[in-house]
């Protein structure tokens, strides 16, 4: 069992800590637990406009062709900075971590601890052992230590969280590195999960994502085929929890008994985010994903049939050793019947200890690009399309905190539809203002590629106050004192912070 060891206690002079994170949702829900074990370990976050953290942990992704670049490059920038702040310690972690080992030490000398995906919660055990010692800590551990749904958390949001539901993977895709960073998969049991949500529910959380490298096998490890859309139906009828979503689940393992179970629990949101990576069936094979573009397109169609107003968003990469045009028109031609809300499309790039890297045809960077430039054009019509059919629709957002768009002419609020579209939306004059993690009714007035519009100010608006409006409401308290009540009028008097407006 892991050991927390103290930092100085909280108070004037205790540490402060930054969390840098790279990478997947997965990278997300571990830096939230980093920062839980910090807070747990008397470390307090540093202040965004403050002169800089004691401790700056990087939770690093190696999926990327310039991971390794970035990292470098904010560890270089650091270094002068460390130079002049005694005591102050850096510590690099993730999936970068698990690969490079020793090289982060030998490049970055001034680094502090390195550790890896499968021993998170032993970093404020390192930070200690590397402060006494004076000398750099590297520990990167072969299996999972220590299940991260069970350490400590620190949430940025009051209303939403991820909750992990397994960990690793068991595919063999030639493009990824995660298998062998991550491991094997590894299972939660589902008493364990619906107990996490629970406490989570309690809280005044409403929204949890549900995560797993390969979310839809779940059940794999303990023989259950039928597990995830068990635990599906079993995680939305907790009570008080009103919606659930999931990623990212492999169109190789998704059943019908998972679409019948999104269709059958109300609070399972008609979203789904499923990854496609090529459209032609030849790159497919290449890249072992153990489906074809035929049965992909079947499982979008079933999808559609029993949840007609579902989102499906998708991943696709670009450029894949020995990628033909006419490969690449597949993969154009299923993005064209699969009408995708969005894509989040990657020119492909070697990374080291894959087997892709060493396949011969590596295509040059301007054939890639040009290929890359036609893909995200044709997406972006696809998703322009979809949104404007929302026009008129009236739609619950669920409120969030900080994704606000800037525009000199409204002042607009923002919030998520059930299919996870990001709605910016007007108050009307003299109408309640929702608080982040409240729900707001809305119609939606102009749908544009990448977000829609609600600033129709019809009788249809409203606000729902939830239990997650009320625990921001507390986190606001805790860190600058009461609240100030809502104006009429559309605005929300909040003293400091101010509530980033849309």
């Amino acid at each position: 069992m892991t050991t927390i060891e103290s930092a100085p206690s909280a108070g004037a002079d205790a540490r402060t800590y930054e969390v840098r994170t790279f990478g997947c949702q997965m990278n997300v829900h571990d830096s939230e637990r980093l920062s839980g074990m910090l807070d747990a370990a008397g470390y307090v976050p540093a202040d965004p406009g403050g002169e800089g953290a004691d401790l700056v942990v990087f939770n690093t992704c190696a999926v990327r062709e310039n991971a390794d670049n970035k990292l470098y490059g904010n560890l270089g920038q650091l270094a002068p900075v460390k130079a002049g702040k005694p005591g102050m310690q850096i510590a690099v972690g993730g999936c970068l971590a698990q690969k490079d080992r020793d090289t982060i030490v030998k490049k970055a000398p001034w680094v502090d601890v390195v550790f890896g995906t499968h021993n998170i919660g032993s970093l404020p055990v390192l930070l200690e052992r590397a402060r006494h010692n004076a000398e750099a800590q590297v520990e990167i551990l072969e299996s999972l230590e220590v299940f991260p749904s069970t350490l400590p958390t620190r949430r940025d949001s009051a209303a939403a969280a991820w909750v992990s539901i397994s960990v690793g993977c068991n595919n063999t895709c030639t493009f990824c590195i995660v298998p062998s960073l991550r491991g094997k998969e590894r299972d939660r049991r589902p008493g364990e999960i619906l107990a996490e949500v629970e406490a989570l529910v309690a809280e005044g959380v409403v929204e949890v994502t549900l995560l797993g490298q390969n979310v839809n096998t779940y059940g794999v490890e303990f023989g259950d085929r039928g597990a995830f859309a068990a635990l599906l139906r079993a995680v939305g009828s907790i009570p008080g929890l009103e919606r659930v979503r999931f990623t990212s689940p492999h169109p190789a393992a998704f059943t019908d008994d998972v679409i019948e179970a999104m269709a059958a629990t109300p609070t399972v949101m008609p979203q789904l985010h499923m990854p496609l990576q090529s459209g032609s069936d030849r790159m497919l094979k290449e890249m072992r994903r153990s489906y074809r573009s035929k049965k992909f397109l079947g499982i979008l169609e079933k999808v559609r049939e029993q949840i007609p107003h579902a989102a499906i968003s998708t991943d696709i990469i670009v450029g894949f050793p020995g990628e033909t045009e006419e490969d690449f028109q597949g993969t154009l031609d299923v993005v064209a019947q699969a009408r995708f809300a969005q894509a989040f499309t990657f020119q492909y790039s070697q990374r080291p200890g894959t087997p892709a890297a060493t396949l011969p045809d590596q295509l040059p960077k301007k054939v890639v690009q040009e290929r890359y430039e036609r893909l995200l054009k044709l997406q972006e019509e696809i998703s322009w399309r979809e949104n404007q059919k929302l026009e008129g629709r009236v739609v619950e957002l669920l409120v969030t905190e900080s994704q606000g768009r800037k525009d000199g002419a409204t002042t607009r609020l923002s919030g998520r539809a059930p299919d996870n579209r990001l709605v910016h939306f007007t108050v009307p004059d003299g109408a309640d203002s929702p608080r982040p993690g409240d729900f707001a009714t809305v119609r939606i007035s102009y749908g544009a590629p990448h977000h829609l519009v609600a600033d129709d100010l019809g009788s249809e608006y409203a606000v729902r106050r939830s239990p997650a409006g009320d625990a921001w409401e507390r986190r606001q308290v805790d860190a600058c004192g009461p609240v100030a009540p809502a104006a009429s009028g559309g605005g929300v008097s909040l003293g400091i912070p101010v509530l980033r407006r849309g």
